[in-house]
């Protein structure tokens, strides 16, 4: 039996959530922090990502969630500027907002819609002609209809920013064990007092479940914990055009077109419950193409560069798990993040540092806690 490990923070999950709680701990000052993920960190559903932060196009009304990602969206300036300093890799972070573009009689129906909600809850939103919308993405389609504009949704290179957490760690002496998986939680009484990962124990005072999509194999002295995480496999592809073409993020109801920096266009995403598989299909490949190319007529000259999938974090109603575990004691978790894990990774990390560190509870575990999401009320006047 080898010897015991003993940490006052334990995190299970190295993806973009456990990284950034992690960084956030350290700068209030935790000694010993320790992340453990069963595979390479970051390389799972942030990995996967496509680094959209867009609380505007993907809502129509201003609700718990919203308002949740909104104010993560607000910290990623900041957010950017210090990882900047501390570690030197610029996380890309481009404010240049996004379009969502009609091609057909429907889609132009179903944008009209979308406008009229979105002004009436007071979504930053404005709506171009077809000819504005050339004018300010000359490369998309010339069958254009218009297009609704966010100037508040923007974009991070998600692989540069679990760059820069993994740096960050590794240079402010955060413990880090990787390819090693948890078997089960120690339980003395009511407390959580830590994990055994193969024939060790990893003792903690406090224990953080990020463990995104596998979060329903934690077991708790063989129980299961009192919520459901499950896989939805999303694929995506990219090309490398030879010089960049478009410079806003780009949605239609078919998927959604990101322009990076260094020339690539990503086109995603597909949303499939298959349980843990995350092998690439020729039919999602097709799917993905033909949407790129309405959008972006030019690719279909393009080889695609690149095809991959990942598996989002999916709990009921689509919403996160954040707060503290019922039933048990310094247990957390901060799970299924679903589509939004890059984006809500700032506002995450800063209100589950914050209960740890000083006990200071955030509106939103009320809201998005364990216990039953939304069923606690609304947080629309806290």
């Amino acid at each position: 039996m080898l010897a015991d490990i003993t940490t006052d923070i334990l995190i299970l999950g190295g993806g973009v959530i456990g990284l950034s709680i992690a960084r956030e701990l350290r700068r209030l000052g935790v000694c010993r922090i320790l992340v453990i993920d069963r595979g390479r960190l970051g390389r799972e559903a942030s990995y996967a990502a496509a680094g959209m932060l867009v609380p505007n196009a993907e809502n129509e009304e201003i609700d718990d969630l919203y308002r949740f990602c909104d104010d993560s969206r607000q910290m990623f300036p900041e957010l950017a500027g210090e990882l900047l300093s501390e570690t030197g890799i610029d996380i890309e972070l481009d404010r240049t907002g996004t379009l969502y573009a009609a091609f057909t009689t429907e889609d132009s129906d179903h944008i009209d819609k979308r406008y009229e909600l979105q002004k009436a809850a007071g979504i930053p939103v404005s709506r171009l002609t077809a000819a504005e919308t050339l004018e300010a993405e000359p490369a998309i389609a010339p069958t254009v209809r218009g297009s609704l504009f966010f100037p508040n949704d923007w974009q991070v290179e998600n692989r540069r920013l679990l760059a820069a957490l993994k740096e960050y760690a590794f240079g402010n002496g955060i413990e880090v064990i990787e390819e090693r998986a948890v078997g089960s939680l120690i339980v003395d009484g009511e407390t959580v007092c830590g994990a055994v990962v193969g024939d060790r124990r990893l003792l903690a005072e406090v224990t953080v479940l990020a463990t995104g999509a596998w979060t329903s194999f934690i077991k708790i002295a063989g129980k299961e914990l009192p919520f459901t995480v499950k896989p939805i496999r999303g694929q995506m592809i990219s090309y490398k055009p030879v010089r960049r073409s478009f410079r806003h993020v780009i949605y239609s109801p078919r998927g959604y077109l990101v322009p990076r920096a260094d020339g690539r266009i990503l086109m995603g995403a597909t949303v499939e419950d298959v349980g843990f598989d995350k092998t690439t299909t020729d039919d999602a490949l097709c799917q993905l193409s033909e949407a790129a190319i309405e959008i972006a007529p030019f690719l279909a000259n393009e080889p695609i560069a690149e095809h991959w999938s990942g598996l989002r974090p999916f709990a009921a109603g689509g919403l996160p798990v954040i707060g503290e575990v019922p039933g048990y004691e310094k247990l957390l978790t901060a799970t299924a993040h679903y589509r939004n894990g890059i984006l809500l990774a700032p506002l995450t990390a800063r209100i589950m540092a914050e209960w740890i560190v000083s006990g200071t509870a955030s509106k939103y575990f009320g809201v998005f806690g364990p216990e039953g999401s939304l069923r606690r009320g609304s947080i629309a006047n806290a």
